[in-house]
């Protein structure tokens, strides 16, 4: 289906700043995120504390974008929500000729990556983190307009994907938190009564220095926070390699990172993390064979209790300074059940993963179809 494509200077219709700032007055600012997700409700901030002499007061159903963050699919309609909120110039606002086009039709239309990388590629400047976008570079951009009928049923149609996809999302989420609670209540049924060992005696540390050679590359292994697992950074080159020597990583050593422990970065190394190396940040603990598993005391480590036990181990004044000591880590009490209990409990989270795990891909699959609808609809497909 072809519909005609019409200049946006034809269906907006660019609205000046209509506000004098009063330095005694609060105002409550909205901003647009990036990627076409939206915009929001920002900080309230006195007259007296910014430059800007007049500002732009919103209205429901305006379309609004950064002229320095189009580039980035920083476009959006205000929702009701921030109907009265206000912009600085650097916000060009438009109103919307809703006889001809329908705000949301607008919004997401400006969710395809592809028609904001278009529109910003005209933006002004060398440098494309100092690049802006006119309006008048805006408004020569033609898009396609079906009829306002047609676009009501579009828009239906993906409003109704839209909740059907939240829907989803907030019953993994629930699926999530009950798994997590189902966990952490079994893992209390077994160590509450288990007796408690030092860390050293459980999981002692072992390094595996690396010899470098400056003419080879060496593939890394990091731990993201909040207990999320691993993750591979790009390999570092022996050449840039100093005194920050490289550590070896098996699957199965428990990778705890030395300043980042306290916030949860801590896990246990992966089959396909094997061979990789943690730089000189990171801990390798491994687990006693027949006495404890990496799952459990990994588990043990990232409860309440655990990074309780983490924290004071990490002496610092700020979060960022707070560095984990290896002589304390080896300190921390960790509960022993029966290796039989261990490995009973270490199937339980490889089962509950695997639900996880088919949770994200879910997801993952469902945040890949809206793009792929708004696609199909803006070219005259549904």
């Amino acid at each position: 289906m072809s519909w005609p494509r019409v200049p946006l200077g034809e269906l907006l219709r660019v609205r000046t700043a209509d506000i004098i700032v009063d330095p005694t007055t609060a105002y409550q600012f909205a901003g647009v995120y990036s990627f076409g997700r939206g915009v929001f409700r920002g900080t309230e901030r006195s007259g007296s504390t910014f430059a800007y002499r007049h500002l732009t007061r919103l209205r429901e159903g305006d379309f609004i974008y950064p002229k320095l963050m189009a580039w980035e699919g920083a476009f959006g309609i205000v929702p009701s929500s921030c109907s009265g909120c206000y912009v600085s110039p650097e916000f060009p606002v438009f109103e919307v000729n809703s006889g001809r086009l329908l705000s949301r039709f607008l919004g997401y239309y400006f969710q395809i990556p592809k028609i904001w990388e278009s529109v910003s590629g005209g933006s002004t400047g060398t440098n494309v983190r100092r690049r802006r976008l006119y309006p008048e570079q805006l408004l020569r951009w033609r898009m396609p307009l079906p009829p306002l009928e047609e676009q009501r049923l579009i828009v239906a149609r993906i409003d109704d994907l839209g909740r059907r996809t939240e829907q989803v999302r907030a019953l993994g989420e629930e699926i999530t938190a009950e798994t997590d609670a189902f966990l952490m209540s079994v893992y209390a049924q077994i160590a509450q009564s288990a007796p408690r060992r030092p860390m050293g005696e459980v999981a002692p540390l072992q390094r595996r220095p690396v010899s470098v050679d400056p003419e080879s590359s060496y593939p890394q292994v990091a731990v993201r926070s909040f207990g999320k697992g691993t993750f591979h950074r790009e390999p570092l080159l022996g050449i840039e390699v100093t005194w920050q020597k490289p550590f070896l990583v098996k699957a199965g050593d428990i990778l705890i990172s030395n300043i980042k422990a306290w916030e949860g970065a801590i896990a246990v190394a992966l089959p396909h993390d094997d061979g990789r190396v943690g730089s000189h940040r990171y801990l390798t603990c491994v687990p006693v064979p027949g006495t404890a598993t990496a799952q459990f005391v990994c588990f043990h480590l990232l409860t309440p209790t655990g990074l309780y036990d983490i924290g004071e181990a990490s002496p610092g004044s700020a979060d960022r300074n707070r560095t984990l000591s290896s002589t304390e880590l080896l300190r921390i009490p960790i509960p022993v059940p029966s290796y039989r209990q261990q490995l009973w409990f270490d199937e339980l989270v490889r089962k509950t993963g695997t639900v996880r795990r088919h949770r994200y891909e879910a997801a993952a699959e469902l945040d890949a179809m809206l793009p792929a609808l708004l696609d199909h609809a803006f070219r005259g497909e549904l």
